[in-house]
Order: C-alpha cells, then structure tokens, then sequence
C-alpha cells in the first residue's frame, strides 16, 4: 500500500513523522513524507521518499509577519496572527501536496495541513486518516492547547475549542477554491466539510501518550491517542560536545527550538546568569531563536540530536513544544519549560502536574531572577528526577506505530 504522508509547520512538527513514516515503511509500506524542502534531511536513510513542499518555515517566523507574533499577548490574539500567515502558505503549498497524493492509497493528513490533505484526498476518491500532535477537538475537560490550554470551565473550554476550529477553517479556504478552479474537484467549503466530516467520524490518531494527556471523555469514537512517534535519527553527538560533557558535571541544557523571540541578545545574556547563579554548567542550543553566549562553563551548539543528549542532562529548559516536550518525557530528565506561544502553555501545564518540572518560566518573564530559582528546583529537588523516570519507563513500554498500523488495516479492509 502506497501511503503519503502530508505536514507543515517547524521542525517538531515533522520530525515524529520521519519515525512514524519509518514503522510502516518496516512493515511493508510504501511511504512518502510530503513536507517543507527545508527539512528532506530529517527522513534521511529511514526507507521514507521525500516530496518538498514550498514555504521555508524559518524564513516565515523570521519575517515582519512572523516576529509580529510576539506583539500579540493573548493566545487568541496569536492564533489570529498566525491564520493570516497560514494563508497563503496553505496556498502556496496546495499544488505540491496534489501532486504527492498522486498514485498514493491513502493519506494522512498530519497537523497544521490535516483540512487540506483530507480535501486532497476527498477530490480524488482516497481514503484517509488524520495524525495530529495535539488534542485539536473541542473537549470540556480542558482549554484548548492552541490557545494556551488554560482552562475557562467546561462551556469556555468547548466553546474555546470551536473558535479554534473555525480559525483553521479561514486558513484553508484560498486553498480550497484553488483545488476546485485549477484542479477540477468537487469540495464542500472548508467549515461544511469539518462538520461533514466529524458526523461521518473521519479517524484521527494522536501522537502523544495517555500517561501525558488521558483521552477526553466527550470525545467523539474514532479520535484515538496512538503513543508517541519518535522521530528517526540515528546521528552521534559531535566531538566538541562529547569533550564537553566529559569534562565535567552534567550540565543543564537550554534551547528554545523553532521558537523566535524578540532580543536573542539579551536572553542568552539572562540565560548564562541564570546558570552561574545556580551553579550549574550550559548546553545552549542556538535554535531559530539565535540563542549564544561564551563562559567557562557554557557551550553554544547548532542542531545536534535529542535522544543522545536528553538523558545526560541534569535538567532541560526548553520552549514546551510538543515534539521537545516528547522528547523531554521520554528522557526520563527533570525540565523547566519555558513556553512561548500556542500549544507551550499546555504542555508547559502538563509537565508541571506531572511532577517533571518545578514551575513554568513563560518567555516574557524569563530573566536570570526567575530561571536559577527554577533551575535550582529542578536539579536539586529529587522528586522531579524520579517523577520523569518512572513516566519515561512506562513510555519505552509503548508502541506508538500499531494503532497507526491497525488503522490501516482497516482501511485496507
């Protein structure tokens, strides 16, 4: 069976998908990751084809548009912002997406472009599936992740989760009518085809645990939570950074992602006094935030691999999103999130009502007086260490890739 699978977004956006893509590439499938050129290293030697996509991610939170995000203050202010951006990204990527589901059986559409992928697949008579990061759908047991996740009661959860919906529903409508003009297909608008679609209980897999998030009670039957997608990478640590950590205690790594913040400058500054404050040594990942800084005890570090680093770590200051939070838990480290828009919030949220992390430290109030306090919870307060172990051990224990593969299935059937 012939499977593409359709992204967009940053970097921990496509990543788990490169591990998923792999699973089922093992079990026989032919896969395809449709997604940004930037990131056809990521899939690298995993048995997954590569379809590039436009639209550069880095240069768009980079532009005028993207570090105009930091001007908005509210998660719904954000959200607004950023479905102006999405817009013609969406468009400019319709074309693209059309020709990989070409000579596919299935797709699955992922995340960000999971409404276009269905509409993909819809005008050309495939089946498909939806794979999503985050609980997307309305739910009244919690605030929508999109919007921060901060909870308004069960009407303002659900109602929060609806204008969610409906923001996503604006994004896609110019690349709806493209499919229809320039490709011939007979579609619903975009807020038609959602709810169409939620009565005929479209199948949608969640990529993160039910030890990390529990299934929603009010949730319709077909929106399943799969397990983790560990992103395939099977890089070393470079030499320089191997040198480092030998020479002395396990240091405290500091990165911020696909994330931008408004003064790189300044925060790395309040950064490495946070760590001398706390007595602790540095990794600081550069990231799209351009985070660096020069000490004894610091080291500053391009894009080196998670999975080797996390766990010899004393703690992790990360932007809280969803694939570092994965990668995080899964490390079995103490943490202390640093979130920065959308969906940090809420798993900032959940890091802390696990016992993984002492406190959030939002961007906008991160300065060396509120991180070293933090840091110091965090590394020196044992119950966060042993809380992030005994959850990652009963993470290794799961499979991520069958649900996805029992899903399949049944499609196939």
């Amino acid at each position: 069976m012939r499977v593409v699978i359709m992204t967009a977004g940053s970097r921990g956006d496509v990543a788990p998908y490169t591990g998923l893509g792999a699973g089922l590439a093992r079990s026989g499938y032919d896969v395809t990751l449709a997604t940004h050129g930037l990131f056809e290293p990521l899939s690298a030697g995993s048995g997954v084809r590569f379809h590039a996509t436009p639209v550069d991610p880095h240069a768009v939170l980079h532009s005028d548009h993207g570090r105009g995000l930091h001007a908005s203050t509210t998660g719904l202010g954000k959200l607004l912002r950023a479905v102006a951006m999405a817009t013609s990204a969406a468009e400019e990527m319709t074309d693209s997406l059309v020709r990989a589901a070409h000579g596919a059986d299935v797709v699955l559409a992922a995340g960000a472009v999971a409404p276009l992928g269905r509409a993909i697949a819809e005008g050309l008579k495939l089946p498909s599936l939806g794979l999503f990061l985050q609980p997307q759908h309305p739910t009244r047991e919690f605030g929508a992740p999109m919007l921060g996740g901060r909870s308004l009661g069960f009407v303002g959860n659900h109602l929060g989760g609806l204008a969610v919906a409906t923001a996503v529903d604006r994004v896609f409508t110019r690349a709806l009518h493209r499919l229809r003009t320039r490709h011939g297909m007979t579609l619903r608008g975009a807020a038609a085809a959602r709810r169409a679609h939620e009565r005929a209980r479209w199948p949608v897999l969640h990529g993160f645990s039910e030890l990390v998030v529990p299934r929603p009670g009010d949730w319709r039957p077909g929106l399943e939570i799969a397990g983790y997608w560990w992103p395939y990478d099977t890089r070393a640590l470079p030499g320089e950074l191997e040198d480092f950590l030998a020479a002395g205690p396990a240091p405290v790594f500091v990165g911020l992602g696909s994330a931008t913040v408004p003064d790189p400058g300044r925060l790395s500054g309040e950064i490495v006094r946070a760590l001398r404050a706390a007595g602790l040594r540095g990794v600081i990942q550069q990231g799209w935030a351009g985070l660096a800084a020069r000490d004894d005890d610091v080291i500053t570090v391009g894009d080196v691999p998670h999975a080797p680093l996390f766990p010899r770590m004393a703690a992790v200051v990360h932007h809280a999103g969803a694939g570092t939070t994965a990668a995080v838990l899964r490390a079995g480290v103490p943490t202390v999130p640093v979130p920065v828009q959308f969906d940090a919030g809420f798993w900032a949220a959940r890091l802390v009502e696990l016992g993984a992390a002492p406190c959030a430290v939002p961007l906008r109030r991160l300065t060396a007086d509120t991180l070293a306090p933090a840091l110091r919870r965090a590394v020196r307060n044992p119950a966060h260490r042993d809380s992030a172990q005994a959850l990652a051990r009963r993470l290794a224990e799961e499979d991520g890739v069958a649900p996805v593969l029992a899903a399949l299935d049944r499609l196939a059937s």
